[in-house]
């Protein structure tokens, strides 16, 4: 037993005397926004049939997996000169397999890729990233990266506090004249590509000053002494033969996936010609980035000039009447609870919607969430939970009336959007959740949107689908049930839906425990 200590003693003091190598990453930057490029003379044109000045913000919900990825799709297959990705995960899977291919073929066409991921989903990928890298279009940087060569579980030991803190940023800019922001990282799961599971999330697509903006953000995290250039952490090797190798491999991966079925309905779906036929909405107002400093990962947690929560706190203070809380990972701490009450106290309605133990993707998250359901609901909060069985579908759009088909079949769902509603005013959207890792530990971005025609929207939709996606929980003599009316029939739980005894007892067991922080 004590020479079992000693070895494992040793092994992490090994560990924690490694260290990367020094960061030589060569700081570059954004390009300005190119008069040349069709994206921005599509958005100038599109603003000037709508009777908006040239640099407008407009805004373009995503709320439906495919539509969010014929987007992107489309943004980079047309990039006339740049293309700016930052996200947290990124999946090596039927989607990121082709939007990697999408980033490929642009770089050939010319177009400079700029890929900042967080390293927390890069296990095993250096080979790969490396190989990508090879072309002299492409630069991909890794955001607080592990040490190679040694186990990364034994560094979230040693490296507890520093290495635990990620970059939860997601965007995509193209050509410095149209950006997109939200819940979305890059996987099958979040674009209606994987047959058991469908996330519900929300993006906006965004034009006008706020692109500049959020390529001023991403400059600052693509040139922070975090980044890593993925060469400096990879010790592979790559000839002149390499490029040609992955175009091979690109053009081979793209045809073997033709008669795939979500292919097929990328290519059915129609949001590019109905955006130009002005078919789609497209909102316009103003548009306030709010957005965590890298900083913030090196800072103590106290240092809340580095925080994007201190950014939105005038927002949410000013609400007046109601606010709507749309967050799949929910724990509110002593200090949410006490900042609730003092709503209630004022008159405003509190309604919000996170995740089931079923829908949640993170058991613990769920335990911390829910030792504080019966404060919330005896404050007067009304909480909704996801319904994990309702019967998902993803929807494209028709080829043959623009309209959207439903394509049933999902077997789970789960919710993963994140957006705040005030007054039916004003709309955050981003990556935010309502719980501790994202106020201090991991890094995050959001855009307030000034647009009173769009969040009646959204809170008209949250209005209309509530009832048939969530359960609505209430106090029965003390205790939580949870009820749900469909076609009329009011079906009611004593206990977290379709859960087993010994689920519900593993969540109980582990609420106790501490590390609410790291929730």
């Amino acid at each position: 037993m004590f020479r079992s200590l000693i070895s494992l003693l040793l092994f992490f003091l090994l560990t924690a005397c490694s260290s990367l190598p020094q960061n030589s990453s060569v700081a570059n930057y954004a390009f300005e926004k190119s008069s040349n490029s069709i994206i921005e003379k599509q958005v100038i044109n599109a603003n000037r049939q709508a009777g908006l000045a040239d640099d407008a913000v407009t805004m373009l919900l995503l709320d439906d997996g495919i539509d969010a990825f014929v987007a992107r799709l489309s943004l980079i297959n047309a990039a006339h000169k740049s293309v700016d990705l930052q996200y947290y995960l990124y999946h090596s899977d039927l989607s990121g397999g082709l939007l990697t291919a999408a980033l490929w073929q642009a770089a050939e066409r010319g177009v400079r890729i700029r890929l900042l991921l967080d390293d927390m989903d890069m296990q095993g990928k250096d080979k790969n990233l490396s190989a990508l890298s090879s072309h002299p279009n492409i630069n991909i940087r890794l955001f607080n990266p592990f040490i190679r060569g040694k186990n990364r579980g034994s560094q979230f030991v040693t490296q507890f506090g520093s290495i635990t803190r990620r970059m939860h940023n997601k965007s995509l800019t193209v050509d410095g004249s149209i950006t997109i922001l939200g819940g979305r990282n890059i996987g099958d799961t979040y674009f209606g590509a994987d047959d058991n599971i469908v996330f519900g999330d929300l993006d906006v697509a965004l034009t006008g000053p706020i692109v500049e903006a959020v390529s001023g953000s991403f400059d600052e995290y693509w040139n922070h002494p975090l980044s890593y250039s993925v060469q400096l952490l990879s010790d592979h090797q790559w000839d002149d033969q390499t490029i040609d190798s992955i175009s091979l491999q690109v053009a081979e991966m793209l045809e073997t996936k033709q008669d795939h079925h979500y292919v097929k309905e990328l290519k059915a779906n129609k949001l590019g010609e109905l955006i130009q036929s002005n078919d789609v909405k497209v909102y316009s107002g103003e548009a306030y980035l709010l957005v965590d400093s890298p900083n913030k990962i090196t800072a103590s947690r106290d240092k809340k000039k580095y925080h994007l929560a201190p950014q939105l706190a005038p927002h949410i203070n000013a609400v007046k009447q109601e606010l709507i809380i749309v967050s799949p990972y929910f724990v509110p701490g002593d200090e949410g609870l006490a900042f609730f009450a003092e709503l209630i106290e004022r008159g405003i309605e509190i309604k919000i919607l996170t995740n089931s133990l079923k829908s949640n993707d993170v058991m613990v998250v769920h335990a911390g969430y829910s030792k504080y359901r019966k404060k919330l609901l005896k404050m007067g909060v009304k909480l909704y939970e996801m319904d994990s069985q309702l019967l998902t579908s993803k929807s494209v759009y028709s080829k043959a009336d623009n309209k959207k088909s439903s394509i049933w079949g999902k077997s789970k769902a789960s919710l993963h959007a994140k957006y705040f509603i005030i007054d039916r005013q004003s709309t955050f959207i981003g990556s935010l959740n309502l719980d501790p890792r994202s106020f201090y530990e991991n890094t995050e971005i959001g855009v307030i949107l000034d647009a009173p025609d769009l969040s009646m929207s959204v809170a008209e939709q949250f209005d209309s689908l509530i009832s048939r996606i969530a359960f609505e929980l209430s106090l029965q003599q003390g205790d939580i049930i949870w009820s749900k009316t469909v076609a009329g029939k009011t079906t009611t739980y004593l206990h977290e839906p379709y859960s087993s005894w010994w689920e519900r007892f593993k969540v109980g067991f582990v609420s106790y425990l501490p590390g609410e922080s790291q929730l």
